[in-house]
């Protein structure tokens, strides 16, 4: 069910992070490029003028779209190619890049190659990540303004020749403002403000060779990560709280809390291409990950009583995660009709690690707690597949699935002299079926169906899946211009033990259309639903009584629909029209007070996130005018409209737009 939520939220957020309307994607200048010094380039630069105009929450389209105004570089490519293949320092450059200036969203592709010689390959991004945070009492909330870049660096030795070796290293750092909050100095006491400077690296090198020999591919590799994290949390000025009337002040709060760690790791591939009756596969993957961790906390002011407090807390630990994962795959061809393949998997973690827990405070002495944790996980996974072609129009297949996990844990606590140890271990184990059909009719015409039946004994969780079956189908009909399809997929979970009980179903149903009548006009539609509820067992204290008997109750019925047609005229004027909506229309009710007679918990806490309605769409327009054959004039214009039904001051509205020129020299 887990899956299905995340799958239902990727639903959403594709739509949301949907291509935008620039840069054009219309082709400028001589298709086979200019012949220079036995080299063929071509190349195209788009720049232009971005617009943008908000109305509603601002700060929740900057988390969504954060296209702002200004001059861009919309989107550039440069390819360099040796007319003959025997260039002398290269024989191949493609940069692409995309957003650079000043977009949120920042791009560049570059690649450099000498046939037989090396390969380089560069990777750049930058994410200007905006995230306005919930609202916590009357602070205004928390906030992330960060700036995030990616860049990948491989270069290959020997690429096309049997014994390729190659080396990497990637860089991702995150830095910018950041607002977060603590409550001091009980469990009773206000919330207050602090200020942190962002400050998370991480680096990664590796290096490795790969051996082509009789048919196998043999592939090692070693790397070493690096992370670290340096951000500092400050109380700005004397602070009275989210709550001004109580008597907790805040004169000055200070924290600190450096984190670092290490991965080395290694990588092993064995690939045997298919030349005869079988192949095999075989992957071994080790990384033996440290961390170590400091938090330091140095607060003074008044509690909810008046007193005077001064507290300092100091936390400090480490810890070890070593993973060793391996799998092993084995293809039988026994006839050309015939396809059986067997999967084993093995994986084995272990987290165990330390912390020192120190307070001080100005009306006791300290306290110093000391605590232990260790938690193993193995897990062995064994799968066979089988497809029989019975007839060319025919195929049918099968597969049992079993897994079976098994959990260690261990926590140990010393306050003082009193020690306090407990351990625990489970297993679990998953059996699973799966069978299927396919059918080819008049060779436009296919259908798929398939479904699988699964039970685990004993879940890790109250939300895993337990017993569950799922039913997948897919309609196809394709000509050469012309493709519609539609399909649906459902999963069912239940899973109820002593003293807790949870199930969930999902349907997915969805139909696309592709039609391309003449090369100058293109029709593409899509609609899908995706209808998810569950139904969880709560067990809860409140008013000082332990409550069983609830339940919490969760639906959701989102469509989507998405539509882009291309018009060209005379390939010198081309058109773009395109449509998305989101809609969740939760539940059917108008308000967050749930109806009489409706299922669910009857506590309006519980009711408030039964469902949650909302839709967002967003047409766009692109116009694309050719005034030379190297030359192109763009304008562009998107309009982004999200509206929450229960919770408006989410809700924005923003137009954007640009106007580019497109042309290569």
């Amino acid at each position: 069910m887990r899956k299905l939520l995340i799958l239902s939220s990727l639903s959403v957020a594709q739509l949301l992070a949907q291509p935008v309307v620039a840069p054009t994607d219309e082709p400028v200048g001589a298709v086979r490029g200019e012949n220079v010094s036995g080299y063929n380039i071509t190349n195209s630069f788009e720049t232009g003028y971005r617009f943008h105009e908000t109305g509603g929450n601002a700060l929740r389209y900057r988390s969504d779209i954060n296209f702002g105004n200004g001059l861009r570089l919309l989107g550039s490519t440069l390819t360099v190619n040796s007319r003959d293949g025997k260039g002398k320092l290269f024989d191949e450059i493609v940069l692409t890049t995309q957003g650079l200036g000043n977009d949120p969203y920042e791009f560049a592709n570059l690649r450099i190659q000498r046939n037989k010689i090396y390969r380089y390959d560069m990777l750049w991004r930058t994410n200007d990540y905006f995230n306005p945070g919930l609202t916590t009492g009357t602070l205004g909330g928390h906030l992330l303004n960060t700036r995030r870049q990616m860049q990948d660096h491989d270069f290959s030795l020997f690429p096309q020749s049997r014994l390729r070796f190659f080396a990497g290293t990637s860089f991702v750092t995150q830095t910018g403002p950041g607002l977060t909050s603590v409550q001091l100095f009980d469990t009773r006491g206000d919330e207050f403000p602090l200020f942190g400077n962002i400050d998370r690296r991480f680096r990664e090198l590796r290096a490795g060779a790969e051996l082509r020999l009789a048919g196998f591919r043999f592939l090692a590799m070693q790397g070493w990560q690096r992370f670290e994290e340096s951000t500092a949390y400050t109380l700005q000025a004397a602070s009275a709280g989210a709550n001004p009337l109580d008597n907790t002040t805040l004169s000055q709060s200070q924290r600190t809390e450096p984190y670092s760690g290490s991965t080395p790791f290694w990588r092993f591939n064995l690939l045997h291409d298919r030349k005869s009756w079988y192949s095999v596969g075989a992957r071994f993957y080790y990384a033996g990950s440290r961390r170590t961790f400091t938090y330091d906390e140095l607060s003074s002011g008044t509690d909810r009583l008046g007193n005077s407090r001064a507290r300092q807390i100091l936390v400090a630990g480490s810890g070890r995660r070593p993973l060793s994962y391996g799998t092993l795959t084995l293809s039988l061809f026994p006839s050309d009709r015939v396809t059986i393949t067997n999967h084993t998997a093995f994986q084995q973690v272990q987290m165990d690690g330390d912390n020192l827990y120190r307070e001080i405070n100005n009306s006791t002495q300290g306290l110093s707690i000391f605590r232990f944790n260790y938690l193993g996980i193995r897990t062995f996974v064994n799968s066979t597949d089988a497809t029989f072609q019975a007839q060319k129009w025919l195929s049918l297949y099968g597969g049992f699935h079993y897994s079976d996990r098994r959990i260690r844990s261990r926590e140990a606590e010393r306050i003082a002299s009193s020690t306090d140890t407990e351990a625990f271990e489970q297993s679990n184990t998953l059996k699973s079926g799966l069978a299927g059909v396919r059918m080819s009719f008049l060779k436009s015409i296919t259908f798929n169906l398939d479904g699988e039946l699964g039970r685990a004994d004993r879940p890790i969780f109250p939300l895993s899946d337990r017993n569950y079956h799922a039913v997948r189908s897919r309609l196809q009909y394709k000509t050469k211009s012309f493709v519609i399809g539609a399909g649906m997929r459902t999963f069912y979970n239940t899973n109820s033990i002593s003293l807790f009980v949870h199930s969930s179903r999902s349907r997915n149903y969805n139909a696309d259309l592709s039609w391309t009548p003449r090369h100058w006009f293109s029709l593409d539609t899509g609609y899908a639903k995706i209808h998810v509820d569950s139904a969880t067992a709560l067990s809860y204290f409140a008013a000082g009584q332990n409550i069983t008997g609830d339940q919490s109750i969760y639906v959701s019925n989102l469509h989507t629909v998405n539509l882009g047609t291309r018009l060209s005229l005379r390939k010198r004027v081309d058109l773009y029209l395109g449509y998305s909506r989101v809609q969740d229309a939760g539940d059917g009710r108008a308000t967050i007070d749930q109806p009489s007679g409706a299922l669910g918990s009857q506590l309006s806490v519980f009711r408030a996130v039964q469902t949650f309605p909302l839709a967002y769409q967003s047409p766009l327009a692109r116009f694309s005018l050719r005034l030379h054959q190297k030359v192109r004039w763009n304008v562009g214009y998107q309009f982004y409209n999200y509206d929450e039904k229960f919770f408006n001051n989410q809700n924005y509205r923003a137009h954007t737009g640009y106007t580019s020129l497109l042309w290569s020299f």
